[in-house]
C-alpha cells in the first residue's frame, strides 16, 4: 500500500476545494491521479477534514500468543533448542501446526534469541 499524500498537499487540495475549483481540476493542478482528487473532495463533503486515517496493526493478538509461556519454558529448560524442535514439540504438545518464521517472531517478541558461541565448530571440519 503506498504511503499517504502529504499534509502540504491535502492542505492545498483543502483550499482550492474551498474556492470552488472542481476535483479533476485541483487533481490536474496537485499532479495527483483524477481517483485520487474525488476521493479527496468526497471526503472533504463526508468529514470536512483531510487527515489521513491511523494505519495502526495491533500487536499480541497472533495465533501463536496463546503459546508463549509453553515456548519460554522450553527455552529455559533447553537453551540450545531448535525452531524444528519447538514447532515438533508444540505439534505434540498441543496440536497446533505452526510455520518456523512464527515461532521465531514469537521468540523475538519474548527477547529469546540464540547467538552462536565463537568457540563452536563450523560446519566443516576446520575448528574455527
Amino acid at each position: 500500500m503506498p504511503a499517504p499524500l502529504s499534509l502540504d498537499i491535502r492542505n492545498r487540495f483543502q483550499a482550492l476545494h474551498l474556492e470552488g475549483h472542481s476535483a479533476r481540476e485541483i487533481g490536474r493542478r496537485l499532479l495527483i491521479s483524477a481517483a485520487t482528487a474525488v476521493r479527496y473532495a468526497a471526503c472533504l463533503r463526508k468529514t470536512g477534514t483531510l487527515m489521513p486515517a491511523s494505519n495502526s496493526r495491533r500487536q499480541g493478538h497472533g495465533r501463536l500468543v496463546p503459546y508463549e509461556g509453553f515456548f519460554a519454558e522450553l527455552v529455559e529448560q533447553d537453551p540450545d533448542i531448535t525452531l524444528k524442535e519447538l514447532q515438533a514439540a508444540l505439534l505434540e504438545a498441543h496440536g497446533v501446526r505452526a510455520s518456523l518464521s512464527g515461532i521465531d517472531v514469537v521468540l523475538r517478541r519474548l527477547d529469546l534469541t540464540y547467538k552462536k558461541r565463537a568457540s563452536s565448530r563450523t560446519n566443516g571440519a576446520n575448528p574455527m
